[in-house]
């Protein structure tokens, strides 16, 4: 296992496409990464979070022009992605092709997907395969003594002793500040539904959207 940091962040792009996992910082928390494309790998992630199957992983795009490419985008996802990304929003979006939907299983269809600022979304840019990412801690776990996802290096070693998972690059962010989740929006259908509050504000959301956002 190597700590790199954020600055070598080619190196974890480079362990990505071999197939190895990697764990980078967020200004949220710590996440686990592999190649979008590679069941074993990301089942392995499945497998050490206790993850149920249908609870799928994040796809991060390198860009919107990307997502464009492989997304269907309803007016309304355009202008959510336009005003917040990159940043601490994910939309469910569908697939273009059948195929495509078929290579990213774990990242479902309709597909999680963020484009994320700093180091996330530089392994994203710099990686030649999709980029799944998820936060580092044990699925529903939630019991008074949990913590929730990493946000420390130190509590980055306990979530791989407890899961057994063997990232071969963690990426050395210090702290990580927010502590919080990414809103998710369902944009499967044209008009816009909220998933989960976050770190982007629903009032936000729903400015950005010109009206009054409901919750699906």
């Amino acid at each position: 296992m190597q700590i790199i940091t954020p600055q070598d962040v080619d190196l974890a792009a480079r362990a990505i496409e071999s197939g190895e996992l990697v764990i980078v910082p967020t200004s949220r928390w710590y996440m686990i990464c592999a190649d979008a494309s590679n069941a074993q790998a990301c089942d392995s992630i499945f497998k050490g979070k206790r993850r149920p199957g249908a609870k799928s992983l994040a796809y991060v795009a390198p860009s919107l022009a990307s997502c464009q490419e492989h997304f269907e985008l309803s007016a309304e996802a355009e202008r959510l992605a336009t005003m917040f990304w990159p940043g601490d929003l994910a939309l469910l979006l569908p697939w273009r092709s059948s195929e495509d939907a078929a290579r990213h299983t774990a990242v479902g269809s309709p597909a999680l997907t963020t484009v994320a600022p700093g180091v996330l979304g530089a392994l994203a840019s710099e990686a030649k395969v999709p980029v799944a990412a998820t936060t580092a801690n044990i699925s529903g776990d939630a019991g008074p003594a949990d913590l929730g996802p990493a946000v420390t290096i130190e509590e980055v070693h306990d979530f791989l002793a407890a899961s057994g998972l063997t990232p071969s690059v963690i990426v050395d962010g210090g702290v990580c500040p927010a502590a919080n989740h990414m809103t998710i929006v369902d944009c499967f259908t044209p008009e816009a539904k909220l998933v989960r509050t976050g770190l982007v504000h629903q009032r936000a959301v729903s400015a950005a959207l010109g009206r009054e956002i409901q919750r699906a």
